[in-house]
C-alpha cells in the first residue's frame, strides 16, 4: 500500500541475496521481532519507492524500529542507482542512523570458499554510478567506509554460526548483474579484492550522505572465475537457501544489541561540503 508518511526508524536494513529465500524478518519466527506494517510503498522524490517492512525488536537494549528493505530495492525497469536513491531518501525521513546490509559474494581471494563469512572494511567500487547523492550537502570522506561498532556486532554473531569468518577484507563492487569472465576476475583480483559483488556501493556512500553508520555481512556463494575450481549452480542455489535465515537472525541480533550512539566516530567523517559557500572574495 502507499502509505503517506514514513514511520520513524533507527535501522534500515538492506536485505540481499544473503537472506532473500525467505519472508524477513517475519518469517524468522523470533520472538523479539514484531511486525508493525507491511507492503509500505512511499512517493519519493527520485520515483516511487519499493516495498519496506517496518519491524520493532525487543532486546537488552530497549525497543528497536527497523525499516527492511529486500534486494536493496532493486526491482526490474527500475535502474539501480535510482533504487538507491528511493531507499535512501525513506532511510532519510525515517531518521535512520544504522544501516546493515546482507549479500552474497564471489571469491577473489583463493583463500575464500564458499559458506565462508567476510564482514569487510573497505572496498573498491568500479561502477558508473558514482554521482548519486539523497542529501548532496557533505563531503563524505571514505577514510574509513565501515562502522567498526556495527562490525563487530555482525561479526560476534557470524562467528557463534559459521566455520570461518573474516573480519575485514575488501569488498570489490561491479554493476553486473551478470558474472565475470576468467580475465576479468583475474584483473579485479590484481586490484586487490578479496570478495566480489554489487551489493556494497552505492550504499556505503549513500548511507554516509544522510548522517548514517553502515555495517554488512556477505556470505562467499562462489569461486570466482578462473579460482580454485569452476563452481556449480547447485552448490551456489544450497549456500543461498540454507543459510539465509541464520544471516538474517544475525542482522537481528546487530539491530538488538548496537550502541545508537556514534561513539563509533563514524560521523567525523562527514563533514560540511565546501561547495555552494557564497563567494566572499571582494570583486
Amino acid at each position: 500500500m502507499t502509505a503517506p508518511v514514513v514511520p520513524k526508524a533507527q535501522f534500515g536494513i538492506c536485505g540481499g541475496s544473503g537472506s532473500l529465500s525467505f519472508d524477513f524478518p517475519g518469517g524468522l519466527a523470533d520472538e523479539r521481532v514484531t511486525v508493525l506494517a507491511d507492503d509500505l510503498v512511499f512517493d519519493t522524490p527520485f520515483g516511487r519507492s519499493p516495498v519496506f517492512t517496518h519491524f520493532r525488536v525487543d532486546g537488552d537494549r530497549g525497543p528497536r524500529e527497523a525499516l527492511a528493505v529486500r534486494m536493496h530495492g532493486w526491482r526490474r525497469g527500475v535502474k539501480r542507482a535510482d533504487a538507491s536513491l528511493q531507499t535512501f531518501w525513506v532511510f532519510h525521513e525515517a531518521g535512520v542512523v544504522k544501516v546493515l546490509a546482507d549479500g552474497g559474494v564471489g571469491s577473489l581471494n583463493h583463500l575464500l570458499d564458499p559458506r565462508d563469512i567476510v564482514i569487510p572494511n573497505d572496498f573498491i567500487d568500479t561502477t558508473i554510478k558514482q554521482d548519486i547523492y539523497v542529501r548532496g550537502d557533505h563531503l563524505l570522506i571514505m577514510r574509513r567506509p565501515i562502522c567498526p561498532e556495527l562490525s563487530e556486532h555482525l561479526y560476534a554473531g557470524a562467528s557463534a554460526n559459521f566455520a570461518r569468518v573474516f573480519g575485514r577484507g575488501i569488498y570489490l563492487v561491479t554493476d553486473g548483474p551478470r558474472f565475470e569472465t576468467v580475465a576479468e576476475v583475474d584483473y579485479l583480483r590484481r586490484l586487490g579484492g578479496d570478495i566480489i559483488g554489487q551489493s556494497l556501493a552505492p550504499e556505503v556512500f549513500l548511507a554516509r550522505d544522510i548522517g548514517a553508520c553502515f555495517a554488512g555481512i556477505y556470505i562467499v556463494v562462489n569461486y570466482g572465475e578462473g579460482l580454485v575450481r569452476d563452481w556449480e549452480h547447485d552448490e551456489l542455489k544450497a549456500v543461498f537457501f540454507e543459510e539465509s535465515a541464520t544471516i538474517a537472525r544475525i542482522v537481528i541480533d546487530a539491530v538488538a544489541h548496537a550502541d545508537l550512539g556514534h561513539g563509533c566516530g563514524c560521523m567525523e567523517y562527514r563533514k560540511p561540503s565546501l561547495l555552494g559557500l557564497p563567494d566572499e572574495r571582494k570583486g
